[in-house]
Parts: structure tokens; C-alpha cells; sequence
């Protein structure tokens, strides 16, 4: 099955019901399948059609739909480039996957403009949602007289047909690779255990550019023919007034969305009484939020996911399970392979600890053009290291207990700390640093920094976060800093963030 085709069926079953919403914008099923349609003839008349890369920098707009089924039709390439990048993480992601034409946001379109003369590659800047400023041309403009029928690409389920980004070890995100057939799996899965209905309205308020807020979540909606309301932004009061004004019953979040929602001054549980379906993951939730989400909505169906970029969506925790393997991440999917591996690559028994390896069409093909870090996580079996260490119980229920790649997880987002050291480095009164993430119970974690300084030279904890800014996108600062005398290590020299970490994660039930 291609991802274009979760649409078209949906789209031929129910034409005339809602699909999108947002703000005063709705579109019906039959519209979003036409305007897919026109993206895609547009794409392959303009050449940007099958193996072509493109990019969308935008946050949830009523056109990211269209163009992301319209780009998979077309066999063009997508990638999804994160708002909330920095100018030289947007720079290097658009440089380094040969990005040519880029669907703007127009309140980032500025931002896009200020580094074009840095990308020769780039040619085209089409913007969305707003006036296509000088330099650039505007989606209508784009499409033009382009038809509405489906274009006639020749396409396989091994195609690429997407780029999401993760943090990456050298300080820049690595582009993650995915085929029509790794995130069509995701869905279908989804849609059999997850437990939705297909009178729910969808609230999509994680970013599309995230691979949870778009394989996992908006593409369920689509397949199973749900009406989805779109966020731009997230707004605790807005999630509760789509809930109570727009009918919305089934959401995806990530814990710290909750905590904003339970912990509201304007919450009560009445207003939230058309909730009847929580899905959440993207980020550890602290055992002590999973009490209290039962306890002040009792009447939510709270069903927990755990995943990643490289390989989709793997477990879900029923509901069942809420309370009886509160700290587990939930089982894997019926028919997805996983293990636990010691360091040798060998399969470890029920309940020991080692790493979490999966296998399967749902991995991605690799990352882009970068085949040296591709085979350090994808063994020669094709089983997929996770970098995420746990155990699995006598019940299959995964319990993740730390993370073997040292990455911090604040408030959905992935940082690892190597980009803050990166930046810290770079101070010249830094002699040596180590970067962590410490407990928060909004966030999740937030990164936080031990310091040596150069023998005679000062420099305030404030000053060095504020150095770290002028590198480093504003949600990855460190929130913490302090000043040592020295760094606890190995024999042979290696730091042991294991040791400073357990300082501050003393007495919490979850290590990450």
C-alpha cells in the first residue's frame, strides 16, 4: 500500500464528511483528495516529481495535508523540517538533503530568506498561509491550472517518499529516511490496537513534522476517516474549548501537554467531558502524572505509545494496563518483532536489562546519505538498535530504565547533550563539561550542565547559558549549570554522566 492511497480510499468512501479543521478553514475528504491531486501534478509539471527532493518548514497549516499526500503521489521526497529549528540547524539540514524547493510558512518565510544566499541548491521558495514575500512565489501561484486527478507515477512501497530529522551526535540533525511501506504499517497498526473509533474528531496538536504527530496520529485519522482538528500552536485553554465548542474526543499529546491541561487554573473535568480517548507518548510520563490523570479524568480512555524515527511506532499500553504496568511503555504491536540485546547482540531472556532492538517493514531505509551511522544501528540481521536500554516482563510488557545514547527527552523534543557541549566549548573560560538531562515534572527532563573552568578564568552560570544561545535553538539551552572543581571518571579517563545524573534523579521511580 503507498501513502497516497490511505487518502484516495478514505476519500472514495466518505467524499462529503469533514476531514481538516482549523481555525475558519474546513475541507471535506473529496476537496483534500482534489487538492492533493493538483500539488502533485504541479510538483511533476514544475520537476520536482519522482526522486526529487523538496521540504516543508512549516507549523500545522490547513495545506500541510494536501502537500504531504500530494508529494507522496508525485514520488517526490518530503522532508519535514522542524519550526523550531535554529538559523544554523535549518541551514545544514536544508544543505545536507539536497533540499530545491521549500513550502514556507510565511511567518518563517524572513528566516528562510536571511540564509538563501547561503543554499545554491535551493531554488524555489513557495509560501503558504500568508503573502509570499519578495524573492518568493505563493502556493496558489505554484499550482496554477494544475488538474485534479491523480497523477500516473509509477511507485513501489519501498520508495522513499519522506525525511523527518533526529538529533544527531555531531550537533546537527540526521535525516531519517522512510519508504511508503514503513509509515503505511504504522497506521494500520494504529488503527487495529489502538482503540479508536470512527466517530472520533481528532485534535492534532503535536507538530505534522514530528513522526508521532504524522505517521502515528494525523495518518490514523485519515485512514480510519475521521474528522481531525488541526493546532498551530498548543494552548492548554484551546485544547479544552476544542474539546467543549468543537466536538473534539480524541487526542494525541505528549505528557507535558497533559500536565498543562490537569494543571490548569481554568481546568475541571466537566469541561473536558466530551474527552472520551487520550493517546500520549514522545517522552517518559512520570508514574505520579499517570495517578493523577486517572484520578481527575477517570473518564478518559488513557492508552500509552512509545516509538521512534528510526522505526515507527512499536508498543501500546491498553488501557487495562493503566494501573497494573503504570511504568511499562506498553507491549509490541501483534505483529512487530522485538528484543532485548546484550552487547553482543544476543538475545537476553524476560525481566535483564540490555538494549532494545526491533525488525521489521517498518524501519526506515537508512539515514540520508550517511551509510556509515545507518550500519552503526542496523545490524547485518536488520534488526535496529534503538539506543534505549530496558527490559521486557514475563507479560511483554517493555519497561525502559535509561538510555544507552545519553539523549535528553524535554517536553517531546529530542536533544542530545553533545550539542550543548558542543556549544559550551566553544566558551573560552570551559575546560571540560558534561551534559545531562535532570527530572522536571512539566517537562520531562530539561538539560542541565556540570562545569570545569580553565585554571584562572571565571564565568557565571547565566553567562554560560546565554553563550549557549547564540548557537543552539532556545528549547536545548541548559537549564542548569554549575560550576565544579572537577568530573567524576572511568579509569581510562571517560566521564560518568551515570554518576552526576543519579544525584539529581535520587528518589524518582523513572531514570529517563
Amino acid at each position: 500500500m503507498l501513502i497516497g492511497e490511505i487518502l484516495s480510499e478514505t476519500a472514495a468512501r466518505v467524499p462529503d464528511k469533514p476531514a481538516i479543521k482549523i481555525g475558519g478553514f474546513s475541507q471535506t475528504y473529496g476537496e483534500l483528495e482534489q487538492a492533493a491531486n493538483r500539488f502533485a501534478q504541479a510538483l511533476i509539471r514544475e520537476g520536482y516529481g519522482k526522486g526529487r527532493n523538496i521540504a516543508i518548514y512549516s507549523p500545522n497549516q490547513p495545506d500541510y495535508p494536501a502537500i504531504y499526500f500530494g508529494a507522496a503521489r508525485s514520488g517526490a521526497v518530503l522532508a519535514h523540517m522542524s519550526a523550531r529549528f535554529s538559523v544554523d540547524e535549518l541551514r545544514h539540514v536544508i544543505a545536507g538533503t539536497d533540499i530545491e524547493a521549500i513550502f514556507v510558512f510565511a511567518g518563517l518565510a524572513d528566516t528562510l530568506l536571511g540564509i538563501r544566499d547561503d543554499l545554491p541548491g535551493l531554488k524555489r521558495i513557495i509560501v503558504i498561509g500568508g503573502d509570499a514575500p519578495a524573492g518568493t512565489e505563493s502556493l496558489a501561484d505554484f499550482i496554477g491550472d494544475a488538474p485534479g486527478e491523480a497523477p500516473d507515477v509509477a511507485l513501489t512501497d519501498d520508495d522513499a517518499f519522506a525525511i523527518t530529522y533526529t538529533g544527531g551526535t555531531t550537533g546537527f540533525p540526521k535525516g531519517v529516511v522512510a519508504g511508503h511501506q514503513s509509515r503505511v504499517i504504522g497506521c494500520l497498526r494504529a488503527e487495529r490496537e489502538f482503540g479508536i473509533r470512527e466517530d472520533d474528531v481528532f485534535c492534532c496538536s503535536t507538530p505534522l513534522f514530528h513522526i508521532a504527530g504524522l505517521f502515528v496520529w494525523f495518518q490514523t485519522g485519515i485512514r480510519m476517516g475521521n474528522t481531525l482538528v488541526l493546532m498551530p500552536a498548543w494552548d492548554a485553554e484551546e485544547f479544552m474549548r476544542l474539546v467543549e465548542e468543537e466536538g473534539v474526543t480524541a487526542s494525541f499529546l505528549i505528557p507535558t501537554q497533559i500536565n498543562g491541561i490537569i494543571s490548569h487554573p481554568n481546568f475541571s473535568a466537566d469541561r473536558l467531558k466530551g474527552w472520551r480517548y487520550g493517546n500520549f507518548g514522545g517522552a517518559p510520563n512520570p508514574v505520579a502524572q499517570m495517578e493523577k490523570m486517572l484520578e481527575v479524568l477517570p473518564d478518559v480512555i488513557w492508552v500509552e505509545q512509545y516509538g521512534q524515527s528510526e522505526s515507527g511506532n512499536l508498543t501500546v499500553r491498553p488501557p487495562e494496563f493503566c494501573r497494573a504496568k503504570i511504568a511499562s511503555a506498553g507491549r509490541a504491536f501483534k505483529d512487530l518483532e522485538m528484543a532485548i540485546f546484550d552487547a553482543e547482540d544476543k538475545p537476553l531472556p524476560a525481566g535483564e536489562i540490555g538494549e532494545l532492538v526491533t525488525r521489521g517493514v517498518h524501519l526506515m531505509t537508512g539515514y540520508y546519505k550517511n551509510p556509515e551511522q545507518t550500519a552503526e544501528v542496523i545490524t547485518r540481521d536488520g534488526w535496529i538498535r534503538t539506543g534505549d536500554v530496558g527490559y521486557i516482563d514475563d507479560d511483554g510488557f517493555l519497561f525502559l530504565v535509561d538510555r544507552s545514547k545519553d539523549m535528553i527527552i524535554s517536553g517531546g523534543e529530542n536533544i542530545y547533550p553533545s550539542e550543548i557541549e558542543n556549544a559550551l566549548y566553544q566558551h573560552p573560560a570551559v575546560n571540560e563539561c558534561a551534559v545531562f538531562g535532570i527530572p522536571d515534572d512539566y517537562w520531562g527532563e530539561l538539560p542541565a550542565a556540570h562545569v570545569v573552568l580553565e585554571a584562572g578564568q571565571k564565568a557565571e552560570e547565566q553567562e554560560l547559558i546565554d553563550f549557549c544561545l547564540e548557537s543552539l535553538a532556545r528549547y536545548k539551552r541548559p537549564r542548569m549549570i554549575k560550576i565544579v572543581d572537577e568530573l567524576p571518571k572511568t579509569t581510562v579517563g571517560k566521564i560518568q554522566k551515570n554518576v552526576i545524573r543519579e544525584y539529581y534523579w535520587a528518589g524518582t521511580e523513572r531514570k529517563i
